[in-house]
């Protein structure tokens, strides 16, 4: 009796499933409730302890598909016995041959969920002690972290925190394992690990090349024809660097040991192409060029004519 009212044999009422339920619906409210109720997970409970019985006895019955069948056309009852003859629930459910004493009917359920079906293989009341299970997490992160290295405090499924250690160097993708940080184990047996998953954002400035980086950086027209010391972003801070004369778009010029560390302690290198940028707007600038005949008489697409 549950609140007043009989409890239904009705395997379907049983599961909470609808008569019309598929049997992938019917195997997925069996696990569920299986170990929901599993007496080695709720030991000394005697409401689970039946409950469990239940749940069992009504997924041998509909979880077969020639049983389901029999009792769909009225054939057997809920007990899995020939009609006329009637006996309850709890008649099946109080015998020797309930499902639980074995593991045969559940060859369908071996591999679905790993601590029910270690359950379901060891049968009767044995005891259980299994590895916890992997929890896995995805950790959003910005890319001078992931060059730098950084410690990040992140929040797992399961509520707890956990401070992440990302080594400098990390890349987009790469999963880090912290052994022991995932759930408890069951009986006794050892805590899961967590695996967390970097991603990294991309950067307005920065772009990764393995263990370079590479970078656009706009200069003057003055600095373009005169030459100059400017200053570049670097992941670790800016850093001067020399543009020579006549420097036009598109020359690359490389930072040796600012790009990404590696593992050995070395970094790669920054690669930086400068980008000629024209001031606007300038009357004296265009007056000088009107009158500048070397330079209109300079025709730099000859290369392409070769």
């Amino acid at each position: 009796m549950s609140g007043g009212r009989p409890l239904s044999d009705n395997p379907y009422d049983v599961l909470g499933v609808t008569p019309g339920a598929s049997a992938e619906e019917i195997q997925k409210a069996y696990r569920g409730q299986a170990k929901q109720f599993h007496p080695d997970l709720n030991p000394g409970n005697p409401k689970a302890d039946e409950q469990f019985k239940r749940v069992s006895a009504a997924y041998d019955l509909v979880g077969d598909p020639e049983k389901r069948a029999r009792f769909d056309r009225g054939e057997i009852d809920a007990s899995g016995n020939e009609r006329p003859a009637q006996r309850f629930y709890r008649d099946f459910a109080s015998g020797a041959d309930h499902p639980y004493a074995s593991s045969a009917g559940f060859e369908d359920l071996m591999g679905a969920d790993d601590v029910l079906s270690e359950l379901l293989r060891r049968g009767g009341r044995a005891k259980v002690r299994m590895r916890g299970a992997d929890v896995h997490y995805r950790l959003p992160l910005d890319f001078i972290e992931a060059v730098n290295g950084a410690t990040q405090r992140v929040t797992l499924p399961d509520g707890r925190t956990l401070d992440v250690t990302v080594p400098p160097g990390a890349s987009d993708g790469q999963v880090l394992r912290l052994r022991g940080k995932g759930g408890p184990g069951f009986g006794g047996g050892p805590a899961g690990d967590a695996y967390v998953e970097l991603e990294v954002r991309p950067h307005h400035q920065f772009r990764r090349e393995g263990d370079d980086i590479r970078l656009a950086l706009p200069i003057s027209l003055a600095e373009a024809v005169l030459g100059g010391k400017v200053e570049v972003p670097t992941p670790t801070g800016p850093v001067t660097m020399t543009v020579p004369k006549g420097a036009n778009t598109g020359k690359v010029l490389r930072l040796r040991g600012k790009g990404v560390p590696r593992p050995d302690g070395s970094r790669g290198d920054l690669y930086v192409e400068l980008q000629v940028m024209l001031p606007q707007n300038d009357p004296e600038l265009e007056a000088f060029v009107r009158n500048w005949s070397a330079g209109r008489a300079d025709n730099p697409r000859r290369i392409m004519e070769a």
